[in-house]
């Protein structure tokens, strides 16, 4: 297990409209804010798109499941952000619904905005922790300075 310890930094609440994109704009907020470590709360609505569902199969490395949404889909997540070598990244998990379909996953690439997307974002200061790029899993993992 690794950990850091940090401290609650400032507290933003944001209103994302239709249009918009979600991991557009809170990318583009970030920069702005000079955030290096946040999560986000959010909740409204995304029009077509597609989250990863899990892996194809349980193997190192995985291969995404993807699965398209289409049309407007009531929406809730959280998202982490953390520094990289290459500009912050974000890791964003929803539960998507429409009528009595529902999706649970990572929303990749857009996520286009159906009337309004509101966002609680909380800055952690003070953090030791970046995602960095794991071969093996071909992800960009969470690390962090301790270790338990």
């Amino acid at each position: 297990m690794q950990y850091s310890e940090g401290r609650m930094g400032r507290v933003f609440v944001l209103r994302i409209d239709h249009g918009e994109d979600l991991i557009e704009s809170l990318n583009k907020f970030i920069s702005l804010k000079k955030i290096e470590s946040c999560m986000a709360l959010f909740l409204g609505a995304l029009l077509d798109g597609q989250a990863v569902t899990g892996p194809m199969k349980p193997e190192i490395p995985p291969t995404p499941n993807l699965e398209a949404y289409q049309s407007a889909w009531e929406v809730f997540g959280m998202a982490t952000i953390y520094p990289s070598n290459d500009g912050p990244k974000m890791h964003i998990h929803s539960g998507l619904g429409r009528g009595r379909e529902a999706l649970t996953g990572c929303i990749r690439d857009r996520a286009e905005v159906y009337l309004i997307v509101e966002v609680v974002l909380f800055e952690i200061c003070g953090l030791e922790a970046e995602r960095a790029w794991d071969g093996r899993m071909q992800l960009f993992l969470l690390t962090l300075k301790e270790r338990l």
